[in-house]
């Protein structure tokens, strides 16, 4: 069966979890990922897997049908500038920089060229991410495989390019805050008589559950919380103290907090 060969420009936290995730959905063999990275580090952790680790990125694009570039923002146009010439049209390009628009890619890359701007979080490695997909005019014989390829690392949603900026906040950067309520409830398990690992353990079923709850069943969370608060009942104490203590409020401003330094930065 063909299949598109798929270059890795940056192979980090997120470049290597979507390595590893495309690798664990069976999308594409060892052998159709090249990778390219300035770390030593991380060149020998990809090849211990089997990926096809090149000397530079202008090889690794050569060779490619598919280059995702997942570098830092501040890096991607002298990486542009690197492998232009080795952009043609029939190649597909993927960008993950937080905050580099797709203009500022067609300047660099060039307007013929076909570019997406994607918004992944780390449980791509995982098959599990939510990610956010905009793109270019020049996109359309693309766009199916692009959404396919997403969809085997998770869930996929289109979204008009001017919500990038949010989507990075809520999806990306949600992750740690999502891992951070997680780790405070650990801390409070301690504190109640659980050892840490099964605090641990209880707390992330809990909230697995719980995003299941809402997943499946399309309703608001507070319907499911009305389940379990019952009149002068423990649970709606403890979400009375925590509301008391600025529990939702400092989460909104903390999402706020994070949109303005990336609308800062594209300013």
């Amino acid at each position: 069966m063909k299949y598109k060969k798929i270059a890795v420009i940056g192979v980090g936290n997120m470049g290597g979890a979507i390595v590893a995730g495309l690798l664990k959905s069976g999308f594409i063999p060892v052998s159709g990922v090249l990778i390219s990275d300035p770390s030593e580090k991380n060149l020998r952790k990809m090849e211990n897997i089997g990926v096809v680790a090149c000397g530079n990125n202008s090889i690794a694009v050569q060779n490619a049908d598919v280059v995702i570039l997942a570098v830092k923002p501040y890096h991607i146009e002298s990486v542009v500038k690197n492998i232009k010439a080795y952009l043609t049209p029939d190649k597909i390009v993927i960008s993950i920089a937080a905050g580099v628009e797709i203009c500022d890619l067609e300047k660099m890359a060039g307007e013929n060229i076909s570019i997406f701007r994607v918004m992944p979080n780390t449980a791509v490695a995982l098959q599990e991410s939510l990610t956010c997909i905009s793109s270019n005019s020049k996109v359309s014989e693309h766009k199916a495989f692009v959404t396919d390829m997403f969809n085997k690392l998770g869930k996929t949603i289109e979204i008009p390019e001017e919500l990038m900026a949010a989507a990075t906040v809520l999806s990306s950067c949600g992750i740690a805050y999502a891992l951070r309520y997680i780790r405070a409830a650990m801390q409070g398990g301690v504190e109640i008589g659980f050892g840490a690992e099964m605090a641990q353990f209880i707390t992330a079923q809990t909230i697995k559950g719980a995003t299941e709850l809402i997943l499946q069943n399309g309703c608001h969370p507070e319907t499911e919380i009305d389940k379990v608060t019952t009149p002068r009942g423990v649970t709606i104490t403890g979400l009375n103290e925590m509301e008391h203590n600025g529990f939702s409020s400092s989460l909104i401003q903390g999402i706020l907090a994070s949109y303005g330094k990336i609308e800062n930065k594209g300013k």
